[in-house]
């Protein structure tokens, strides 16, 4: 907990006794590396490794230099992209699902925020993973919300196991928090096994909170990523949440969406117009033209990530001693070779020494100090393949 002046006031304990943003520390380490072998390789952030659609970047422009975008927009967002984001989301799932079941916030992290403030409150509890990703886990920590977790373990894929998800679900649980494909390992839930866990939410009256940001980069061939929008049963407990930030390469710009039952939506709004008020207009204008015109553009680009999906396969099995233990959409969850160096020396060592910038495992929970995470969407094919070298040359004693 950071040190004080005596004549000076304290601080939110729940705010001070949280680790600093760990994405920054990381970057600092690569900031270090003398560029002796190659550019750095950048696969920290989960960021897009290409630019957004020129006409995505007109509409922007347009929208950001109109009066139109200049005043407050309505708590649930401007209708247009609810409308369209409403649309995409019922021709995805085949569901039955409005523009008044939709909220639209400045992005996915903030989504979190706001869903997690509408269900739960200080002295409750909200089940998430081991690994986590951990702005989930410092939100409820700044809320007072108490987090427990399930193990997922290499030897399942990362997923976790529903009876060990039940054996929890007692009577302070207010919601499962889940991430699919996940990050950070990159797992991708099996639709039977989310609807096994829809089930056990639904049965225990306990909130599912689905973030689903990663969703538009699946396999081509895997179909739609659940059913558990089937019927009406999901508006009894399902929230999903979601980013644009990905799919139309607009990270700086904000923009992330809920999807849950109108009567969700209604409680969110009360939380989002103490957050923000509207998440930003401009950005919204231009992804209500962006989700119904630019679909080929997007469908490309899931392509590529697929692409460097598969080239991130093939460096690790030139790597020997570093072993690929998950994989999907953005991420990869890779474990390294030295048995007695924890993750944060190994990332540090990496990015400094070898140009290679990943995050620890250890940032993302208890028992990961073998594991990197891996976000390969940020390189192209290419700069993947030159991954070996890089490795292998990296001596950590």
């Amino acid at each position: 907990m950071p040190m004080l002046h005596p004549s000076k006031p304290g601080f939110n304990p729940l705010v001070a006794r949280i680790s600093p943003p760990p994405i920054p520390a990381v970057q600092a380490w690569a900031r270090k590396y003398d560029g002796s072998r190659g550019p750095l390789i950048d696969l920290s952030q989960a960021v897009p490794g290409y630019p957004p659609h020129a006409d995505l970047l007109e509409w922007l422009g347009e929208a950001a230099g109109s009066v139109a975008c200049t005043g407050y927009g309505a708590i649930e967002g401007d209708l247009g992209l609810r409308l369209a984001y409403s649309a995409h989301v019922a021709e995805l799932y085949g569901a039955s699902v409005g523009a008044d079941d939709i909220q639209i916030t400045a992005g996915c992290n903030q989504a979190f925020v706001a869903a997690i403030m509408a269900v739960a409150g200080p002295g409750d509890a909200v089940l998430m993973t081991n690994p986590r990703y951990f702005n989930h886990e410092t939100t409820l920590a700044m809320l007072g919300v108490s987090a427990r977790y399930v193990e997922c373990r290499a030897e399942n894929g990362f997923l976790p196991e529903p009876s060990e998800i039940a054996a929890k679900l007692d009577g302070g649980v207010k919601a499962v928090a889940l991430v699919s494909p996940n990050n950070p390992t990159g797992a991708v839930y099996p639709p039977a096994l989310l609807r096994e866990i829809f089930e056990l939410c639904r049965a225990r009256r306990v909130w599912l909170m689905l973030d689903e940001t990663y969703r538009d980069f699946l396999p081509a061939d895997a179909g739609r990523p659940h059913d558990l929008l089937d019927g009406e049963s999901w508006r009894g407990n399902l929230i999903q949440l979601y980013s644009f930030s990905k799919s139309f390469c607009i990270p700086g710009h904000r923009l992330g969406a809920v999807a849950a039952d109108a009567s969700v939506i209604n409680q969110i709004a009360k939380v989002m117009d103490n957050l923000q008020i509207c998440a930003p207009r401009a950005p919204q204008a231009a992804v209500s033209r962006g989700l119904p015109a630019l679909g080929e553009w997007r469908e490309g680009n899931r392509r590529e990530i697929e692409a460097r999906s598969a080239a991130m396969r093939a460096a690790l099995e030139r790597a020997p001693g570093w072993e690929l233990q998950a994989i999907g959409a953005y991420f990869a969850f890779v474990r390294h070779p030295f048995a007695s160096v924890s993750s944060v020396e190994v990332a540090e060592r990496l990015a400094v020494e070898a140009g290679v910038a990943t995050i620890p495992g250890e940032f993302f929970g208890s028992g990961l100090e073998r594991h990197l995470r891996v976000a390969f969407a940020n390189a192209d094919v290419k700069t993947i393949a030159g991954l070996p070298g890089r490795l292998t040359a990296l001596g950590v004693s």
